[in-house]
């Protein structure tokens, strides 16, 4: 999708910049369901070792597994988070923490920071969203539903602490630090606002600038994993806006990190890049009468400017008189929706109250006047694209477990997992309080509750 609309877009470009770094593919299946979630995922290559949906950083008992950032961080590397969802959410979780259920997001964040984890601090860089999961329940804002400061405990640990673009882009910010951008998840990169959020590739260049000079002069190096996180979230609400715009902001990330690794000889970097899953089952093409029988219409993008939810919300608020006319403009036009017809503008004046239904109108509009299908508004089985760049990434290529992938990393750097699972479950206090069920026998394996964005 987003390749044929960056061609019709310019049709010299032919490819996008992974094209090129294409090595393989990856199996996504979990212990519990052959289709995957983030959590289950993400620990298979963090661990190394496959689990359940929802585990993060646990195996099938619940017991912790040494992550390659742990690993890295007690071997003298540095070690970077670096995410547009919540930096507390599944995929960057299962790097720095370990609890039974991903759900628990307020622990997630303690453990990140080192407060409750067993090994202290393991992460010199955390940049995402997610502020909410570290401010007391005292805070209009906060997701906790206790009165810890998380903010204040990581400044304790050493962290310099910060939320605004300015911080971000000085000269003057050393590591450790810790800079959340939004309460909940950053903006998806279509709604995203410059002045006040760094894109992925700000974020991912500045960190690997940031881990470089902390270890030039070190026989170590760094490890950090960058996430686009929003292509998942994009794919649940079934909104092509968000996905396209989320993926080449991926795609120009990519480019960058491949450009710095060629530009730094003097750092040998192995660049290894996959999705924890598919999501939306999306296909592109549908049928049409006549010549040339298939066909896809990527020109429908060109006025889109926002997300679908974004512009529920605003269409929600609206409290002016011209409620169609405003609604043709302000928010099926900023949709790439040019001209509605009357079958929309009425679910629009219907369904004005309701931001989650008005948003389903959008994006299937959209969707079916680009020619993009949808599956399922969650994951699928599907087999996702392996990509590679720099030092041994070629010896990598092939059809791949998720597992493999943190084993090949793990061997990339020379780390020993097995060592840190065993401190980590030697610490038997520390998996009873912060890792383990509270419940004798409970049995948690998904369903726990409703969760976005899995």
């Amino acid at each position: 999708m987003a390749r044929d609309y960056v061609h019709w877009n310019n049709n010299a470009t032919t490819f996008l910049p992974i094209d090129e770094m294409v090595i393989g593919s990856v199996r996504t299946r979990a212990t519990d369901s052959y289709v995957t979630d983030s959590a289950a995922s993400a620990t298979a290559y963090s661990c190394g070792i496959k689990s359940y949906n929802g585990a993060i950083g646990v195996d099938d008992d619940y017991a912790p597994c040494g992550t390659v950032l742990e690993a890295a961080h007690l071997q003298g590397f540095k070690t970077g988070l670096i995410v547009t969802s919540r930096i507390t959410h599944a995929t960057p979780a299962t790097f720095a923490s370990h609890i039974y259920d991903r759900d628990l997001e307020s622990e997630i964040a303690l453990q990140e920071i080192g407060y409750a984890h067993p090994l202290g601090r393991t992460v010199d860089i955390l940049l995402g969203g997610g502020r909410c999961f570290f401010t007391p329940n005292t805070t209009a804002t906060s997701c906790r539903k206790d009165s810890i400061d998380a903010l204040a405990l990581a400044k304790d640990l050493g962290y310099t602490v910060f939320s605004d673009r300015k911080t971000f882009d000085s000269k003057k910010l050393k590591m450790p630090y810790l800079g959340l951008f939004t309460d909940d998840h950053m903006s998806y990169e279509a709604d995203r606002d410059p002045t006040k959020e760094p894109s992925l590739k700000e974020m991912a260049i500045r960190g690997i600038n940031d881990l470089y000079a902390a270890t030039k002069d070190s026989e170590k190096g760094f490890f950090v994993l960058v996430e686009a996180s929003r292509i998942d979230h994009a794919g649940h609400a079934n909104d092509p806006v968000g996905h396209l715009h989320d993926i080449l902001a991926y795609n120009s990330a990519m480019l960058a990190m491949r450009q710095w690794i060629d530009k730094h000889p003097d750092s040998p970097t192995t660049l290894i890049s996959t999705a924890d899953h598919e999501c939306g089952g999306l296909t592109v093409g549908v049928e049409i009468d006549g010549a040339p029988d298939y066909w896809y219409a990527p020109e429908h993008f060109s006025s889109a400017s926002a997300t679908s939810g974004p512009l529920a919300a605003k269409w929600a608020a609206y409290t002016g008189s011209d409620l169609r006319g405003y609604l043709k403009t302000e928010i099926f036009g900023k949709y790439g929706i040019t001209t509605p017809t009357e079958e929309e503008y009425s679910e629009g004046l219907a369904l004005k109250a309701d931001k989650k239904k008005f948003a389903k109108v959008l994006t299937k509009a959209l969707s079916k006047r680009l020619g993009v299908n949808w599956a399922t508004g969650g994951h699928t089985a599907a087999d996702v694209t392996l990509y590679g760049w720099g030092v041994g990434a070629q010896s990598f290529r092939g059809m791949r477990e998720n597992n493999e992938v943190g084993l090949f990393i793990a061997k990339q750097l020379g780390l020993k997992l097995e060592g840190v699972t065993e401190k980590l479950q030697k610490n038997e206090s520390w998996v009873k309080e912060w890792v383990m069920p509270k419940e004798e026998g409970k049995v948690v394996r998904r369903g726990v509750k409703g969760h976005h964005h899995h």
